[in-house]
């Protein structure tokens, strides 16, 4: 890549201080970045949406290299159960806003960068105000409602997304962007899969260090769109294998039927992708019940089994009274025993793997089963504050 996504006009009206000078040294010293990089550097407004795995190491070496503007889209708080990779949160912070933490780490890496923070989920109705403030999207998204939509709104907006996913010991990234000749992840993905078919890393866990690996690429990424250098991953895709410390290049290309991007698009607006995928299932929909209603049951001491499909260690971090243990892979050997005829509330920690205990008890005969919304984690929330949360 020989030219940077910042205009020079903006960057030539920065001006670097002796401190940052100072600060910057070892770029400015490579011919590939010179002060003229730096300069585009400071110029550079960033969007990262999420302040987690992903978002953390993108976040930290974004504003340790001088990213001038780095806007950060996050509504969670602090979990003990973040730490284990989101680098920038610290046990101190438990509890507290990932907004205000990530802001707090930042400043103290680089006090010369402005951090704007917009607390609120990324949605069809904010998405294109947000995008639309700033010249590239990191996108630490984990789920595929965001994915999608981060996606849309970019290309609508011509702003490169740099997109990153981890799981378990698997990791991806490459920049989708069409106006700059390569794909989006339509291309690759026209449609959203269907919902409780593809685990979070919530519910298959994921190696901690593996999204710093992930989200230090999409950093450099970054930075070299920027500065205007080297080859971005603009029509491929890196695929990393942390168990075998592989990496695999992969060769995407656009999809000439493509819904946003293609030669006739279908869809030139965001979409509102947590009730489109949930509307995909509604002929396969399942029977649920929410964390209030099974309280209203264990109060009315009503009859009826609680099932708990998660693993053993997760049993032991937190369990519901009265629940029975059978993790998800045993469901099938030990359908027998469970009441066929009566009521079965099944549960796990968000909702997706309990969802497929169902739909496989459904299929053996099971007519009144339903499972938990949210979870054991919807639970904690609305009934249970002071459950151990993970």
């Amino acid at each position: 890549m020989k030219r940077s996504i910042i205009e020079d006009k903006r960057s030539n009206a920065m001006q670097l201080s002796g401190e940052e000078l100072e600060r910057y040294s070892r770029h400015l010293m490579m011919p590939e970045v010179t002060p003229d990089g730096q300069r585009h550097l400071k110029a550079a407004r960033v969007l990262c949406i999420g302040a987690g795995g992903l978002g953390s190491p993108a976040a930290l070496y974004l504003a340790a290299a001088g990213v001038g503007t780095i806007g950060i889209v996050d509504f969670d708080d602090v979990d003990l159960s973040n730490l284990q990779r989101q680098i920038l949160h610290g046990t101190k912070d438990v509890g507290r806003g990932k907004l205000e933490s990530a802001r707090d780490r930042l400043s103290d890496i680089n006090p010369k960068i402005e951090i704007e923070l917009h607390k609120c989920r990324f949605s069809s109705e904010n998405a294109p105000q947000l995008v639309a403030q700033y010249d590239l999207i990191v996108d630490g998204s984990d789920n595929f409602p965001t994915r999608y939509l981060s996606n849309d709104v970019c290309v609508f907006a011509r702003k490169p997304n740099v997109y990153g996913s981890v799981f378990r010991f698997e990791g991806q990234t490459t920049v989708f962007a069409p106006h700059l000749g390569g794909p989006c992840y339509r291309c690759l993905f026209p449609e959203p899969p269907a919902p409780d078919t593809v685990p979070n890393c919530a519910e298959a866990g994921v190696l901690g260090v593996l999204p710093g690996i992930i989200g230090m690429l999409q950093a450099i990424e970054t930075i070299k769109l920027i500065v205007g250098i080297g080859e971005p991953l603009v029509g491929r895709l890196l695929y990393v294998d942390a168990l075998r410390m592989k990496f695999r290049e992969l060769n995407l290309r656009r999809d000439p039927q493509c819904p946003v991007c293609g030669e006739n698009p279908t869809i030139f607006s965001p979409i509102d992708y947590e009730q489109f995928c949930g509307a995909r299932r509604d002929e396969e929909a399942i029977p649920t019940m929410s964390a209030h209603e099974l309280k209203r049951k264990m109060d009315a001491r009503e009859p009826f089994e609680l099932i708990d499909v998660r693993e053993t260690f997760e049993y032991e971090i937190a369990r519901i009274d009265g629940a029975k243990l059978i993790p998800l892979r045993e469901i099938a050997e030990r359908a027998d025993e469970l009441q066929r005829e009566g009521p079965s509330v099944i549960h796990c920690h968000s909702g997706q793997r309990s969802a497929q205990a169902v739909r496989l008890l459904q299929q053996r005969g099971f007519a009144n089963v339903y499972n938990l919304e949210g979870g054991i984690d919807a639970w904690a929330n609305e009934i249970d504050p002071a459950m151990q949360k993970y």
